[in-house]
Parts: C-alpha cells; structure tokens; sequence
C-alpha cells in the first residue's frame, strides 16, 4: 500500500529538492497539481484532503491558511516554514534531539530551521549535561548559501554577481530565536548573526564558547564526548574526533547537494568553538523533510536522503 503525499508549495525550492529525494520510491504516490491549479484554494484543499501526509513548502501565512484548509481530514502535515515550530500541538521535526518515537506518531511535524538545526545539535546535548551553562548568553555567528533566502534572494544574488557577502538580521529579533533558545534548552536567546555569501548551498554555524561559558568540567575531551554520545549511531549526524579536526572549513560554490549533519569542537582547554556544517537545503530543510516523512511512515530514515 502507498502512501499518498501532496506538496502544497511544491514549485519552490524546497518543494523541489522534496520531490528530487522522492522519485522513483515506490512506496509513495505523489499528488500533483498543474500550473493553473497549484494555488487555487479549492484545488489544494482537495489535494490536502486527498493526502495521507502533506508537506508544506509555503511562506508562514500561507502555511497557517494550508493547515486552516486541512482542517476535517485525517491527512498528517510536516510543515517546512517557520509557523508552527514552537507552536501547542506540534512536534518538533528534529528526531535527534525530540526522539523518534515522538515523530513516528506526530500527527502534526514542524521542520526545524536551518539555522537551529545546526545550534541546537550543537548546544542541547551539552546544556543538557551541564557542560554548557544554560544561563550563558551565547553568541551564534553562521553563513549560508543564498537559496536559503528563497526565490527573491537566489534572484538577488545571481543578477547581481558583485555581492561578496550579506549581512542581515541587524536589528536582532530574527524568528529562528524562539526554537534555537526553546530546543537548545537555555535560558537566553542568543545574540545571533546570520549572513549569506555567494554560494548556492551551504551553511557554517559557529557558537564561541569563552570560559564563563563551560562549567569546571567542561574540557574540549569532555565536549566531544558528549556530542559523541548524544549521536552515536546516527547516520545523518557525524561527529568528528578534534585529534583529527582540519585547519579550516570551507563552504563551496559547486557543493553537491548532501543531508549530512557534521559536527566539530575546536578548542585549547580555555575555551572552545562549536562548528556545525551542513546543507541549508539538506539537513537543513528538504532533507529533514524526508527524514521526518520516513520515519511518520515506520520507514529507514534514510532512504532517499544524500548521504
């Protein structure tokens, strides 16, 4: 039996990086709506009505009016905006960290930000077993691709080929601070930098870590350790031993689509950088989107996923 899936949103980027990690999967059957249809309400309505599971590819308000559609049908939603991630009701899409048994029988999934998903994997293992002092107000300093921006800002930055970099969020209050202090587990939204260079897929989160904020037993060893053992096991999440760290990181412009989440501590026994490198696209969004999908239909949360 095959489980029917609607992307409501499907002609974005998101949407289509979705639809790329399901072709050729015989276990589900995918409901398309044509050009002239995609964004007739009643169309959709149909089609969310129709589905087993909706993905919702969409802008916050137009994921609210989607899930406000669905209402009276027993179709499951993951949702890929930012409407619903902290939001009563809702589960949180990130099976590491929220475990997956709580997904596999969520009727309504919230896909974590790109952004967060780096911070939280980062942050949560380590505040939870006080390493990290959940009261610290940390700093988040990350870089990403610009399709991460959506249609307008992949737009922006391929007529205008002069932008080397892109500062934004400058007035603080970003929207991903409600799920990276609520998920993270610590007592203050951090003080968070986001910014864009000229690459089409990618992101570098980096949370400094100066010794105020580490408890007394918090050496580099015992950091690793821990974010060891929080992922061990795991097949999306890689968590790379600092004896065999690199000396830099990079972020390419012809990097290959990937829904690997890598993990790193830097550090010289005083303090210590947290890095997370991962695909805005992958891990980062469509990626966790099948990985959700997989695991709501009992299925190897990897299959179809860039490993």
């Amino acid at each position: 039996m095959t489980t029917r899936i609607f992307i409501d949103g499907a002609a974005g980027t998101t949407g289509l990086e979705i639809r790329e990690r399901l072709e050729g999967r015989s276990e589900f059957e995918l409901l398309v709506l044509d050009d002239a249809k995609r964004k007739l309400e009643s169309a959709r309505k149909d089609a969310l009505h129709s589905a087993d599971i909706a993905i919702l590819c969409l802008p916050d308000d137009a994921a609210k009016e989607a899930v406000t559609l669905a209402e009276g049908s027993d179709t499951r939603i993951i949702d890929a905006s930012s409407a619903h991630r902290v939001a009563e009701g809702w589960t949180y899409g990130f099976p590491e960290i929220i475990g997956h048994k709580r997904i596999a029988g969520a009727a309504r999934v919230s896909n974590p930000g790109c952004y967060p998903t780096g911070f939280i994997a980062l942050v949560a293992p380590l505040v939870d077993e006080g390493l990290v002092a959940a009261d610290f107000a940390l700093t988040v300093n990350a870089v990403s691709g610009y399709s991460g921006g959506g249609n307008a800002l992949i737009d922006l930055f391929e007529a205008d080929k002069d932008i080397a970099f892109r500062a934004y969020g400058l007035a603080l209050g970003h929207k991903h601070l409600p799920e990276m202090r609520k998920y993270a587990g610590v007592k203050h939204a951090p003080v968070f930098s986001p910014s864009v260079v000229p690459a089409h897929r990618g992101m570098v989160v980096d949370v400094p870590l100066p010794a105020p904020a580490l408890t007394g037993a918090a050496e580099i060893a015992a950091l690793y350790d821990c974010l060891q053992s929080a992922y061990d096991g795991s097949a999306v999440v890689r968590v790379h031993d600092p004896d065999d760290n690199p000396s830099e990181l990079l972020l390419r412009g012809d990097a290959a689509p990937s829904d690997a989440l890598d993990l790193y501590v830097f550090g010289d026994g005083r303090q210590a950088r947290l890095v997370a490198v991962l695909d805005n696209l992958g891990k980062g969004a469509s990626g966790a989107a099948i990985q959700n999908l997989n695991i709501m239909c009992g299925l190897d949360e990897t299959s179809g996923l860039r490993l």
